[in-house]
């Protein structure tokens, strides 16, 4: 097997089934768990019947490139969302089976081990885990970029040495972010793309949770940005998916659109990888796309949630809305692992520690003293479970 896979670290619910291992949660409290970023809003009816009325595509070995009516709805997509020219379905857009296998697959395709100095891939710190092992199983060494409350939770990339500027291949960067909820703003754009331009990496941009907001202002996007300022997409792929903006982890169904020069090679290592998506699921997913009415609802349920729970929280801990996503990004009064594991023993509550999800950089771990909520249970359970922090908290202090 691969050596490369013992560098692989436990994954952050592997790690808290460890804090757990011997606990025993109040058995009076029924389990609430905010801890898994899964959608639990109910699949809409129209992308259900979809599926049911197209059985048939089971009997079809589906194509890489996916139909021509996936990839004219992803177009038009994105095309409504951002206000920009319709990327060309047939160059610019590749339809994947979510956006992590997308994102882990295209760092496989993308980085060149042959290199003299071994290839960096910067990441935020905290992240998702896949950017690491993404960049770990291409040969490449992961160099992680702190995002604290004081930069607005923002990659602080003048910290990177120039050196490690030289050596960089791909940056990952996720937004609105997981876990923080931060925004990258046009400014942020500007610089990262200056910094593209110079040393000539690729940015490959999360933007699973782009549909999930609480205003009017919606989220900046990697190809909207460019496109502001005049710039093509060379050397930008952007990452979405249905499962947070319809309520269909199950189907994992989401594209990446965005430099056709390099979309043409990741295309062609997706053809010896084996990961079309089944043409049932393209279909339901082209109807997905094409409706917004389920993803207001959806968001509407998010707006609720956040409304009910963050004051509560603001009573006893260092907790602010987010620009976006479905997490509340919370300070601690004692130690993310601690909090985490008492709520869990006297209150049946589970959350993420912070720290699991981030790297000590610079001698800091910018997810300690933090936890991660999800705010995906329906809302009298997010209320109930903001009781019981609270009530946790109300102890500790």
């Amino acid at each position: 097997m691969s050596p490369r896979l013992s560098l692989l670290q436990p994954y952050p619910f592997e790690k808290l089934r460890q804090l757990f291992a011997g606990v025993t949660p109040n058995p009076e409290l029924k389990a609430i768990n905010l801890s898994i970023g899964e959608p639990k809003h109910p699949t809409p009816q129209l992308v259900r019947d979809a599926v049911v009325a197209n059985l048939d595509g089971l009997e079809k070995y589906p194509s890489t490139l996916g139909s021509e009516t996936l990839r004219q709805s992803i177009s038009q997509w994105i095309a409504r969302r951002y206000k920009i020219a319709a990327p060309n379905p047939a160059t610019e857009i590749v339809p994947v089976n979510g956006s992590r296998e997308a994102l882990f697959s295209f760092a496989q395709a993308a980085i060149d081990p042959t290199t003299a100095e071994k290839p960096v891939v910067l990441s935020p710190n905290p992240f998702y885990q896949i950017y690491e092992g993404a960049a770990l199983l291409a040969g490449a060494e992961p160099y992680y970029v702190n995002c604290l409350a004081e930069n607005h939770f923002q990659p602080d990339w003048d910290s990177v040495p120039e050196a490690v500027w030289q050596r960089t291949q791909l940056v990952f960067i996720c937004s609105p972010s997981n876990p923080t909820g931060a925004v990258t703003s046009l400014e942020d754009w500007k610089k990262l793309f200056a910094l593209s331009d110079r040393y000539g990496f690729i940015i490959a941009s999360d933007e699973c949770y782009s549909e999930i907001y609480f205003g009017e202002e919606k989220p900046l996007g990697g190809l909207e940005a460019a496109a502001k300022l005049g710039r093509d997409f060379s050397r930008l792929v952007v990452f979405s998916s249905l499962s947070k903006r319809s309520n269909v982890p199950g189907m994992r169904s989401g594209f990446v659109a965005g430099d056709a020069k390099l979309l043409k090679q990741f295309l062609l290592y997706r053809t010896y990888h084996g990961c079309a998506m089944s043409p049932t699921v393209q279909i339901a997913s082209a109807v997905a796309w094409d409706d917004e009415a389920h993803v207001e609802e959806n968001r509407r349920q998010y707006v609720a949630k956040f409304a009910a729970v963050t004051p509560r929280l603001q009573t006893v801990l260092d907790v602010s809305l987010p620009d976006a996503s479905f997490y509340l990004w919370a300070q601690t009064p004692v130690s993310d692992t601690e909090f985490a594991r008492r709520l869990y023993e006297e209150e049946h509550v589970t959350v993420l520690p912070g720290s699991f999800l981030g790297r000590e950089v610079h001698g800091i771990n910018p997810g300690a003293n933090r936890i991660r909520i999800a705010l995906v249970a329906p809302l009298a359970e997010c209320e109930e479970a903001a009781e019981r922090i609270v009530r946790l908290a109300q102890r500790i202090r």
